[in-house]
């Protein structure tokens, strides 16, 4: 099974897993009302394989393109081209196999030894089973001024309580998972850096979503709520991601499924390896949303009649700016890759970090461009059972028409305002502050990725210091 069919993928989530949502269990996820919107979103990552105008990113050989490992910097850049091209299909959101083969490229990269190659022997089973993989890296962290050892319940960080020759157990929760209700398979990672008394805590391993004990909280949040209709909720009507409090009750992991056991000096490096591939997944996949409110933004102008106003237009350029400088950067880091540990080549990690910093830093100023260049009918505007009845759509068709129709016009101010103005835009807002990393912590890593020696030299030399400066 090379590569697998969104069907064949659906039928893959009829298993025993234990979904909790809005309060109750779930029989089965791809049925259940709220939660298949997530699943046919995800869906997406599968269907591209069979697209022939994608099949050249979509597919390696006889296997997901999302699986191939990256030792070239073109490989770099083709994966972003993909990760772009999937999001362009899934509403401008992270559709799936993004997340997981990033997890399984820092595994790759970050271990040596018998962690490395039961990493390898997974990769090979991920990318013949055509896995959908999620990510389980940020522990619930509970008071984040202690450590993971020193907190008052041991289980705020997951960690091990028991092991034999062939298993480990492990007890605690980890938050923030990205479609594990709808993957195959849970990928643990390291939270952060941990320091020697923390070793019960250093852990990576993988686990069927269906592994006993395994229980997912999915959040209501995020849309795509089966009673939205597509006039009002154009993008959250058909696309959701599914995030879950993920629990781990004595979990039973097998050892050829262990990567890193009780290894805190490698904790910290395992981390960063997932961060440089997922926030250059991060820059890539938030393209086309950037794209569609450049787009929006331009014709709400036009319907609106204010195209020609020059502050309109300097608005417009600054979110043409904003989007091709994320743009631009995302292709440099790609250009500026280099080879890591394992022969496995990453992204440049300043660059990366200053794309990720550069598109979150932005993205409340820039949706405030587009807010007010669209106007109050965002909230106060008709919803659709007013556009479906035949006696009131005439008087809407008449008054709420401007340089275009009505109904062209509605239906653009009704794109902007599930991006912008409704819980999926605040959903959005949410999402470019913390997902993949916050504003400091990019910040953390542009420092640390940054070589300043060319800089310093110039200050002294400049300055009459010293005589040399680094070519």
């Amino acid at each position: 099974m090379a590569l697998r069919t969104s069907d064949e993928f659906r039928d893959g989530l009829r298993d025993a897993r234990r979904v909790i949502y809005r309060g109750e269990a779930v029989a089965d996820v791809v049925e259940h009302p709220e939660l298949r919107t997530g699943v046919d979103h995800s869906a997406i990552c599968f269907d591209i394989s069979f697209d022939p105008e994608l099949q050249h990113l979509a597919v390696d050989g006889e296997h997901s393109a999302y699986f191939r490992i990256p030792r070239t910097a073109a490989d770099i850049e083709q994966r972003g081209r993909l990760i772009e091209a999937t999001s362009a299909l899934g509403g401008g959101s992270i559709v799936l196999k993004e997340v997981g083969s990033d997890a399984l490229f820092a595994l790759l990269r970050a271990l040596e030894g018998d962690g490395l190659a039961r990493a390898r022997d997974y990769h090979a089973f991920c990318r013949e089973s055509d896995a959908a993989i999620a990510v389980a890296q940020t522990d619930v962290k509970g008071d984040r001024s202690l450590a993971p050892q020193d907190q008052a319940d041991p289980d705020l960080y997951l960690h091990v309580i028991d092991e034999d020759a062939a298993t480990i157990t492990v007890r605690g929760a980890k938050v923030h998972t990205s479609f594990s209700a709808n993957a195959d398979e849970l990928i643990v990672l390291p939270t952060r850096a941990m320091g020697p008394a923390a070793r019960d805590y250093a852990l990576s391993f993988a686990v069927p979503i269906d592994t006993p004990g395994l229980e997912l909280y999915v959040s209501p949040y995020s849309a795509g709520d089966s009673d939205r209709n597509a006039f009002e909720f154009p993008i959250s009507s058909r696309h959701k991601l599914l995030e879950s409090l993920t629990v781990f009750n004595d979990v039973v992991v097998p050892k050829d499924r262990v990567f890193l056991l009780r290894d805190a000096a490698r904790a910290g490096s395992l981390a960063t390896a997932f961060v440089d591939y997922h926030r250059f997944t991060a820059i890539s996949y938030k393209l086309p949303l950037l794209d569609t409110l450049v787009g929006a933004a331009m014709e709400v102008a036009e319907m609106n009649g204010i195209a020609r106003a020059s502050h309109v237009r300097d608005k417009i350029g600054q979110l043409v700016a904003y989007a091709e400088t994320v743009r631009g950067l995302r292709d440099l880091a790609a250009i500026r890759s280099l080879e890591g540990d394992n022969g496995l080549w990453l992204p440049d990690p300043l660059v990366v970090n200053m794309a990720k910093y550069a598109f979150a830093h932005g993205f409340r100023e820039a949706t405030g461009r587009v807010i007010d260049l669209a106007g109050g009918l965002l909230v106060t505007g008709p919803g659709a059972e007013d556009w479906e009845n035949p006696e009131v759509r005439p008087v809407l068709e008449k008054y709420f028409a401007a340089a275009a129709p009505a109904e062209p016009r509605l239906r653009m101010l009704n794109l902007i305002g599930d991006l912008t103005a409704r819980d999926f835009g605040g959903y959005q807002a949410v999402l470019a502050a913390h997902a993949e990393g916050s504003l400091e912590a990019e910040k953390m890593m542009m420092l640390k990725a940054y070589d300043p020696t060319r800089a310093r030299g110039l200050a002294r030399r400049f300055a009459g210091l010293d005589i040399g400066v680094p070519a």
